[in-house]
Protein backbone atom coordinates (compact mmCIF):
# COMPACT_ATOMS: atom_id res chain seq x y z
CA UNK A 1 0.00 0.00 0.00
CA UNK A 2 1.47 2.88 -1.02
CA UNK A 3 0.66 6.20 1.36
CA UNK A 4 2.00 8.83 -0.41
CA UNK A 5 1.07 11.83 -2.05
CA UNK A 6 3.00 15.13 -4.00
CA UNK A 7 0.97 18.38 -4.02
CA UNK A 8 1.87 21.97 -5.33
CA UNK A 9 -0.13 24.82 -5.16
CA UNK A 10 0.60 28.35 -6.68
CA UNK A 11 -1.42 31.48 -5.94
CA UNK A 12 -0.16 35.01 -6.64
CA UNK A 13 1.56 35.34 -2.46
CA UNK A 14 2.87 31.62 -2.37
CA UNK A 15 4.55 29.12 -4.17
CA UNK A 16 4.67 25.88 -2.79
CA UNK A 17 5.98 21.73 -3.64
CA UNK A 18 5.32 19.30 -1.17
CA UNK A 19 6.08 15.26 -0.79
CA UNK A 20 4.58 13.11 1.95
CA UNK A 21 5.18 9.65 2.63
CA UNK A 22 3.59 8.03 5.61
CA UNK A 23 5.82 5.34 6.00
CA UNK A 24 9.22 6.46 5.16
CA UNK A 25 10.45 7.06 7.92
CA UNK A 26 12.51 10.33 8.88
CA UNK A 27 13.57 11.77 5.62
CA UNK A 28 13.09 15.52 5.26
CA UNK A 29 14.08 19.02 3.52
CA UNK A 30 12.41 21.64 4.07
CA UNK A 31 12.92 25.37 2.23
CA UNK A 32 10.58 27.76 2.86
CA UNK A 33 12.53 30.84 3.68
CA UNK A 34 10.95 31.13 7.25
CA UNK A 35 14.12 29.53 9.33
CA UNK A 36 11.70 27.97 12.16
CA UNK A 37 9.21 26.87 9.99
CA UNK A 38 11.86 24.75 8.56
CA UNK A 39 12.96 23.51 11.82
CA UNK A 40 8.99 22.69 13.00
CA UNK A 41 8.76 20.59 9.69
CA UNK A 42 11.77 19.11 10.16
CA UNK A 43 10.62 17.80 13.64
CA UNK A 44 7.65 16.86 12.08
CA UNK A 45 9.08 14.60 10.32
CA UNK A 46 11.63 13.33 12.22
CA UNK A 47 8.89 12.65 15.38
CA UNK A 48 6.07 11.96 13.25
CA UNK A 49 8.59 9.57 11.40
CA UNK A 50 7.11 10.65 7.75
CA UNK A 51 8.84 11.31 4.72
CA UNK A 52 8.41 15.27 3.98
CA UNK A 53 9.79 17.32 1.30
CA UNK A 54 8.98 21.02 1.08
CA UNK A 55 9.68 23.76 -1.08
CA UNK A 56 8.34 27.31 -0.31
CA UNK A 57 8.66 30.34 -2.00
CA UNK A 58 6.40 33.27 -0.35
CA UNK A 59 6.00 36.55 -0.54
CA UNK A 60 8.39 37.09 2.93
CA UNK A 61 8.54 41.07 2.18
CA UNK A 62 5.22 41.15 3.79
CA UNK A 63 5.81 38.43 6.58
CA UNK A 64 5.68 34.57 7.02
CA UNK A 65 2.11 34.86 7.36
CA UNK A 66 0.96 33.59 3.94
CA UNK A 67 3.82 31.23 3.53
CA UNK A 68 3.20 29.56 6.68
CA UNK A 69 -0.50 29.23 6.27
CA UNK A 70 -0.39 28.24 2.88
CA UNK A 71 2.23 25.18 3.73
CA UNK A 72 -0.05 24.07 6.48
CA UNK A 73 -2.87 23.82 3.61
CA UNK A 74 -0.55 21.78 1.66
CA UNK A 75 0.30 19.81 3.99
CA UNK A 76 -3.21 18.48 5.03
CA UNK A 77 -3.87 18.09 1.58
CA UNK A 78 -0.97 15.86 1.31
CA UNK A 79 -1.88 13.61 4.50
CA UNK A 80 -5.55 13.99 3.04
CA UNK A 81 -4.47 12.21 -0.02
CA UNK A 82 -1.89 9.74 1.23
CA UNK A 83 -4.10 8.57 3.78
CA UNK A 84 -6.73 7.02 0.70
CA UNK A 85 -9.84 5.70 2.28
CA UNK A 86 -8.38 5.34 6.12
CA UNK A 87 -9.14 1.66 5.73
CA UNK A 88 -6.99 -0.12 8.68
CA UNK A 89 -5.96 3.16 10.49
CA UNK A 90 -5.93 3.49 14.30
CA UNK A 91 -7.55 6.56 13.40
CA UNK A 92 -6.92 8.46 16.88
CA UNK A 93 -3.33 9.80 18.69
CA UNK A 94 -2.89 11.83 21.37
CA UNK A 95 0.94 12.54 23.23
CA UNK A 96 1.85 15.13 25.70
CA UNK A 97 5.17 16.46 24.93
CA UNK A 98 7.64 18.47 27.44
CA UNK A 99 10.14 20.84 26.21
CA UNK A 100 12.47 22.25 29.13
CA UNK A 101 9.60 24.80 31.13
CA UNK A 102 7.01 23.58 28.48
CA UNK A 103 4.23 21.23 27.96
CA UNK A 104 2.03 20.65 25.34
CA UNK A 105 -0.65 18.33 23.83
CA UNK A 106 -2.21 17.28 21.48
CA UNK A 107 -5.43 14.75 20.30
CA UNK A 108 -6.15 13.86 16.62
CA UNK A 109 -9.63 11.95 15.09
CA UNK A 110 -9.49 11.33 11.51
CA UNK A 111 -12.67 12.08 11.25
CA UNK A 112 -13.37 13.59 8.08
CA UNK A 113 -14.59 16.74 9.96
CA UNK A 114 -12.04 19.31 9.91
CA UNK A 115 -11.64 20.79 13.37
CA UNK A 116 -9.07 22.83 15.52
CA UNK A 117 -9.15 24.24 18.97
CA UNK A 118 -5.57 25.88 19.56
CA UNK A 119 -5.04 26.85 23.29
CA UNK A 120 -1.62 28.20 24.06
CA UNK A 121 -0.98 31.61 26.00
CA UNK A 122 2.37 32.63 23.44
CA UNK A 123 4.46 35.33 24.17
CA UNK A 124 3.97 38.22 21.44
CA UNK A 125 7.70 37.80 19.89
CA UNK A 126 9.34 36.69 15.99
CA UNK A 127 11.00 33.93 16.18
CA UNK A 128 13.84 33.94 12.94
CA UNK A 129 10.80 35.43 10.83
CA UNK A 130 8.44 33.45 12.59
CA UNK A 131 5.31 35.18 14.52
CA UNK A 132 3.96 33.26 17.52
CA UNK A 133 0.58 33.98 16.14
CA UNK A 134 1.56 32.09 13.02
CA UNK A 135 1.50 28.30 15.10
CA UNK A 136 -2.51 28.41 15.40
CA UNK A 137 -2.54 29.32 11.56
CA UNK A 138 -0.61 26.36 10.55
CA UNK A 139 -2.19 23.64 12.55
CA UNK A 140 -5.36 25.15 11.44
CA UNK A 141 -4.57 25.12 8.09
CA UNK A 142 -3.44 21.37 8.60
CA UNK A 143 -6.87 20.45 10.26
CA UNK A 144 -8.69 22.32 7.63
CA UNK A 145 -7.45 20.65 4.82
CA UNK A 146 -6.73 17.30 5.99
CA UNK A 147 -9.97 17.03 7.62
CA UNK A 148 -9.00 16.43 10.92
CA UNK A 149 -10.19 16.99 14.39
CA UNK A 150 -7.25 18.60 16.04
CA UNK A 151 -6.82 19.51 19.58
CA UNK A 152 -3.55 21.73 20.91
CA UNK A 153 -3.23 22.57 24.08
CA UNK A 154 0.04 24.60 25.44
CA UNK A 155 -0.13 23.87 29.29
CA UNK A 156 2.15 26.18 30.55
CA UNK A 157 5.47 27.67 29.60
CA UNK A 158 7.45 30.80 29.58
CA UNK A 159 9.56 30.33 26.30
CA UNK A 160 7.94 30.88 23.07
CA UNK A 161 10.28 28.74 20.99
CA UNK A 162 10.11 25.91 23.46
CA UNK A 163 6.30 25.92 23.66
CA UNK A 164 5.72 26.05 19.95
CA UNK A 165 8.14 23.13 19.53
CA UNK A 166 6.66 21.08 22.16
CA UNK A 167 3.70 21.56 20.23
CA UNK A 168 4.70 20.70 16.79
CA UNK A 169 6.56 17.79 18.55
CA UNK A 170 3.06 16.76 20.15
CA UNK A 171 1.47 17.10 16.30
CA UNK A 172 3.70 14.72 15.45
CA UNK A 173 3.57 11.92 18.23
CA UNK A 174 -0.52 12.20 17.36
CA UNK A 175 0.00 12.13 13.64
CA UNK A 176 2.12 8.99 14.29
CA UNK A 177 -0.34 6.91 16.29
CA UNK A 178 -3.32 8.22 14.41
CA UNK A 179 -2.12 7.25 11.01
CA UNK A 180 -0.48 4.14 11.55
CA UNK A 181 -1.91 0.80 10.83
CA UNK A 182 -3.68 -1.32 13.18
CA UNK A 183 -3.45 -5.13 12.11
CA UNK A 184 -6.53 -5.88 14.60
CA UNK A 185 -8.84 -3.28 11.85
CA UNK A 186 -9.60 -4.63 8.55
CA UNK A 187 -11.79 -1.73 7.25
CA UNK A 188 -12.30 1.83 8.03
CA UNK A 189 -12.73 2.26 11.91
CA UNK A 190 -16.17 3.81 11.60
CA UNK A 191 -19.57 2.75 11.81
CA UNK A 192 -20.34 5.25 9.21
CA UNK A 193 -18.21 2.98 7.03
CA UNK A 194 -16.42 6.56 6.05
CA UNK A 195 -13.93 8.83 7.51
CA UNK A 196 -13.19 10.78 4.31
CA UNK A 197 -16.36 13.03 4.22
Amino acid sequence: MNRAAYRERQTAETQIKLSLDLDAGDESSSETGVGFLDHMLDLLARHGRIGLRVEANGDLETGAHHTVEDVGIVLGQAIDEALGDRAGIRRYGSAAVPMDESLAECAIDISGRPYCHFDADLPTTSIAGFDTELAEEFFRAVANSAKLTLHVNVRYGTNAHHMIEASFKAFARALRVAVSIDPEESGVPSTKGTLSE
